[in-house]
């Protein structure tokens, strides 16, 4: 169901907010005897607003727009993406992370998608552009662009020092999801190198609201790679959401954010 605007939003749904100490959401090793990292989890649908304020105030202030910063978080929300790089596919792996020093410090957030391949799209139209249907599915939550990979329902990035190559890590990250309608398709995996922290599930939209937030904060942890799963399906002409008729449980995204990529 789509909303034009969160400010829009009329009805107050319910929003729940975890604390999750030595157990994850979700894990990919069911042994009971295995300790699980610490973690913090937020997590709404609906009005997500103050789950978004509670996961900033674990992130930490200030929200950083230079290089150099040790302290607060970085924030995407695609809006200030460029035309010539809007609604077609290819956006760059590393638009939020150049290292070339001519480039503007804001595209310098640390943050660089590793799946390879050149079907990432930035789009203004909720992906209308590819399936007239999409229009009545997706919403931008930052209004007015989202974010999705049309070469499979798995996104993954990792991070590093804002504007180097050096590799880097944070303590938490969390993204806005557009028309999730199963619980059980849509989820976010932190890793720590090779090791998985926890698989982490993101709760279906609230009646009248295409939101849906997930974010989860390790504190004694380094989280250096996220593995974003969206749905159960990949957009494309003539494939429809399961609210339209079709089959698959299609998901965008919107906003990400996480704390200053460190060392």
């Amino acid at each position: 169901m789509k909303q034009i605007s969160a400010k829009k939003v009329t009805a107050l749904f319910s929003i729940a907010i975890a604390a999750v100490i030595g157990l994850t959401a979700c894990s990919k090793n069911d042994d009971a005897t295995v300790p699980q990292p610490q973690s913090t989890m937020v997590v709404s649908s609906g009005d997500i607003n103050a789950a978004l304020a509670q996961f900033r105030t674990l992130l930490g202030d200030p929200l950083n727009s230079t290089t150099g910063q040790t302290l607060g978080r970085r924030e995407i929300n695609w809006d200030g993406v460029p035309a010539s790089s809007t609604n077609i596919n290819g956006f760059p792996l590393d638009f939020f992370n150049s290292t070339d020093p001519a480039v503007a410090a804001g595209r310098k957030r640390g943050f660089v998608l590793i799946n390879g391949g050149t079907a990432f799209r930035v789009d203004s139209t909720d992906f209308a552009d590819i399936d007239a249907s999409y229009a009545s599915q997706f919403d931008a939550f930052s209004v007015k662009k989202t974010f999705a990979y049309l070469a499979n329902n798995v996104t993954q990035a990792a991070f590093k020092i804002a504007g180097t190559n050096t590799d880097a890590s944070v303590k938490g990250f969390g993204v806005i999801f557009s028309d999730v309608d199963d619980a059980n398709n849509t989820s976010i995996e932190y890793f720590s190198g090779d090791k998985s922290l926890g698989i982490f599930k993101v709760p279906a939209r609230s009646a009248g609201s295409s939101f849906s937030f997930l974010g989860v904060y390790f504190p004694n942890e380094k989280v250096t790679k996220v593995k974003i799963t969206c749905g159960n399906g990949i957009l494309g002409a003539g494939v429809k959401d399961i609210t339209d008729g079709g089959s698959k449980d299609l998901v965008v995204m919107d906003d990400f954010l996480y704390d200053e990529p460190k060392n």
